[in-house]
């Protein structure tokens, strides 16, 4: 069976128009040949183009100095208006509404600083039970130092469906059920651990009806799924750009602000390069904030680390969003169906099956609990097929159309056979 899918993999990936791609970036070996890669959900790989593009920012560092501001072939003084464009198009935004910055629980805190505002009647933030840790911690820690408790004012939604994922029922239940005294829908574009993808406009309006900013965890979807924001009327929303946008380990995150509060007077934590840049260096007490997401710039911005940013971006706009998520839909659902033909006695995918609720991540569990699930994990990797491990019992496989193949699936299959059967 296992080698009739890989001659299916060989087709289509013969077909493959986005194929060429693939030569675009550094594909981690073993033992001598290409690394089944997965985790693309948890760090992407290394652009090639990102090495020069570093170097370049080295040299004009040591040619020029401090005027690398104004005189660098990419002048650090704008640096970030040149991500800018590509930011607002894999985030289906305008430029003004998008700025890259800090780290995501960064921008997540500076977020949460001026949209959420508690009063005595409407102090309450809704997140998914099971929420990605750091996520959590900030709402938590931001509902007490707001004064509030935690124990009252954070509602965890928990699980519907058989397999831990959520419907837009049960959400819509949810903020209905707490509407007079929600402040703050906070969700994710993609569930990290189920792979389950939310639209993020059924929420926002959601939210809204029922009186609540929406805010949005989009970790899991740039890059990943279409996105939407401005459609959406989201209020904020907050990224990495080390997984799907492949800017590298620590990569500087992005955020997003709706253009209707880009001239909002809600209190913001505020740093220097978020002053109004006409006024910027008149060094001047008081604080005048950029119109938009850049006004919640705090300093300036890291080049050596946007500079990969920057080249992967390009390839982005290269591939063209229609044609990855394209590709994205038929390449998951041919991994989705090898796995189930193969190894369905054994593995269950726990994300949804329909195109629409997931991107390219499939959430497997293997049935006989952790510890097989683990060594199974284990087994993978031992043989350079590279997937990723999320508690208690998850094996994230996340084909990323910028470069996997179809072929790639076939090293999982037959590890992962011969280890359970």
């Amino acid at each position: 069976m296992i080698d009739s899918f890989q001659q299916r993999a060989a087709a289509l990936d013969a077909a493959d128009e986005l194929a060429p791609l693939r030569s675009e970036f550094h594909i981690p070996q073993h033992e001598g040949r290409d690394q089944a890669y997965f985790c693309g959900n948890s760090l992407g790989l290394q652009p090639r183009a990102a090495r020069q593009a570093v170097i370049e920012e080295l040299d004009d560092w040591a040619m020029l100095g401090v005027d690398g501001h104004f005189r660098g072939r990419h002048p650090w003084m704008p640096y970030h208006t040149f991500v800018r464009d590509g930011l607002a198009h894999v985030a289906g935004a305008m430029p003004s509404e998008v700025v890259a910055m800090n780290s995501l629980t960064t921008n997540l805190h500076l977020m949460i600083v001026s949209f959420y505002r508690p009063t005595r009647e409407r102090s309450a933030i809704l997140i998914e039970q099971g929420a990605f840790p750091s996520d959590r911690y900030a709402v938590e820690s931001q509902i007490r130092f707001h004064g509030f408790d935690p124990a009252t004012d954070l509602i965890e939604l928990a699980p519907d469906e058989p397999n831990g994922t959520i419907s837009i029922a049960a959400i819509a239940h949810a903020i209905e059920h707490h509407r007079d005294r929600l402040a703050l829908v906070l969700w994710p574009g993609v569930q990290y651990r189920s792979g389950e993808v939310y639209h993020l406009g059924d929420i926002a309006r959601l939210a809204h009806a029922a009186g609540a900013i929406a805010g949005f965890d989009l970790a899991h979807s740039i890059g990943n799924v279409p996105v939407n924001l401005h459609g959406s009327e989201a209020d904020f929303a907050v990224w990495c750009s080390y997984k799907y946008l492949n800017a590298g380990p620590g990569a500087v995150a992005g955020c997003f602000v709706h253009q209707r509060h880009a001239h909002t007077t809600s209190p913001r934590f505020a740093g220097w390069w978020g002053h109004d840049q006409s006024t910027r260096f008149k060094m001047g007490p008081d604080f005048v904030p950029t119109p938009g997401a850049e006004g919640w710039q705090l300093s300036n911005p890291p080049i050596l680390a946007l500079a990969p940013l920057r080249v992967s971006l390009e390839l982005f706009l290269r591939a063209d969003l229609t044609r990855l998520r394209k590709k994205s839909v038929w390449m998951t659902a041919f991994y989705a169906e090898a796995i189930e033909a193969v190894l369905g006695t054994h593995i269950d995918i726990v994300t949804p099956n329909e195109p629409a609720r997931r991107g390219c991540q499939l959430s497997l569990r293997v049935r006989g609990g952790r510890e097989r699930g683990r060594a199974l994990f284990e087994q993978l990797e031992h043989h350079g097929v590279l997937c990723d491990w999320r508690e208690p019992d998850v094996i994230r496989v996340s084909p990323t159309p910028l470069y996997n193949r179809c072929a790639d699936v076939i090293p999982l299959l037959r590890v992962a056979s011969a280890f359970l059967n």
